[in-house]
């Protein structure tokens, strides 16, 4: 079979790999797409190595059909050959097939496509985890989620609105501002226009706080932003492109209780990434199959593309997900 290769220059290549083996607990799946994740960025440039026993290449979500399954998987699960199914992967979804545990598949909910199958798995759990297990957030709180235009956000968003929950999103410019109005945050805030941390501050003493903050960007602002959250408020860290470094007033977390917790799906053993899934077929597929939260699709292209769908995460052009289709 063929798979998108990283070249020692950092460029990509569509060649030729060993097809998969398939274990008795496990299943082939023909890949019909995958979605991007800025995590395959990392990998590609050498800071994220895939878990022990995954393909080399990278890829965290597939959707596609089963065409193969283990000895033991019909008497492990309900799956059965001709499923169409979206996967989370350790690794090895940018090829044409892939085998994956019978407890990393997840239906495709009945009203996406398969391009928008294949930009659930990820995406879905990391929000999944954050806002349910991490932050434990409920029915009428607020959630600040930075960079609203991220893929990530463009599933956290829709999801925590449609459990009831108020969303404040960051966001550069008033241009993206526009671009995620669709995702119907509460409050979108443009950082070169306005101080994010003032922000808080005003919505502590309006009298509805930050409950649970999930940020990717980490950085300077970080330490001044974590001052004006609720008693007992959850600050996830789940990456930090605007810089791993800042300033926190120590006194400030303890007086009021506040946790910082640093969040990776990726190391979570596969029991919990298993629980994960199941938690989102059992609480968010209603959601999805109801039209209250989808998958925003920024671009689709063949996965002979891959080095320019990289190109578009690269220059932060995405609002949304973007897919490689495999034919």
């Amino acid at each position: 079979m063929k798979a998108i290769l990283i070249n020692d220059d950092k460029s990509l290549r569509w060649d030729e790999v060993p097809n998969p083996t398939v274990k008795d607990d496990e299943v082939l799946v023909k890949i019909e797409a995958a979605a991007l994740n800025r995590a395959d960025l990392m990998q590609r440039e050498g800071d994220y190595p895939p878990p022990a026993g995954c393909p080399e290449w990278m890829g965290l979500e597939v959707a596609g059909e089963i065409i193969e399954m283990g000895k033991d998987v019909s008497a492990l699960s309900e799956w059965k050959i001709g499923d169409k199914v979206c996967a989370l992967l350790g690794g090895g979804g940018y090829a044409e097939y892939v085998s994956v545990k019978y407890d990393m598949l997840m239906p495709v909910p009945k009203n996406c496509s398969m391009v928008e199958a294949a930009a659930i798995p990820e995406a879905f759990a990391t929000a999944y985890l954050n806002l349910f297990i991490e932050g434990k957030i409920k029915e009428g709180n607020t959630l600040l989620m930075n960079a609203g235009a991220s893929g990530l956000a463009s599933v956290i968003i829709p999801m925590a609105k449609a459990f009831g929950i108020r969303v404040i999103t960051t966001v550069l410019t008033d241009e993206i501002k526009e671009n995620i109005k669709h995702l119907n945050a509460d409050r979108v805030v443009v950082t070169t226009k306005e101080d994010i941390s003032a922000v808080l501050k005003e919505e502590l003493e309006a009298g509805h706080p930050v409950d649970v903050a999930i940020d990717c960007l980490g950085g300077e602002i970080m330490g001044k932003c974590i001052h004006y959250l609720t008693h007992g408020a959850r600050w996830i860290m789940i990456a930090a492109l605007a810089g791993t470094k800042t300033e926190i007033d120590l006194k400030n977390i303890y007086v009021r209780n506040v946790r910082i917790i640093g969040s990776t799906l990726r190391s979570r053993a596969p029991e919990v990434k298993a629980e994960i899934l199941a938690g989102i077929v059992r609480d968010v597929y209603p959601k999805i199959e109801a039209g209250l939260v989808k998958p925003t699709i920024h671009a689709v292209l063949p996965i002979r593309e891959a080095e320019a769908a990289h190109d578009i995460l690269y220059k932060g052009k995405n609002v949304g997900k973007v897919v490689l289709t495999v034919n």
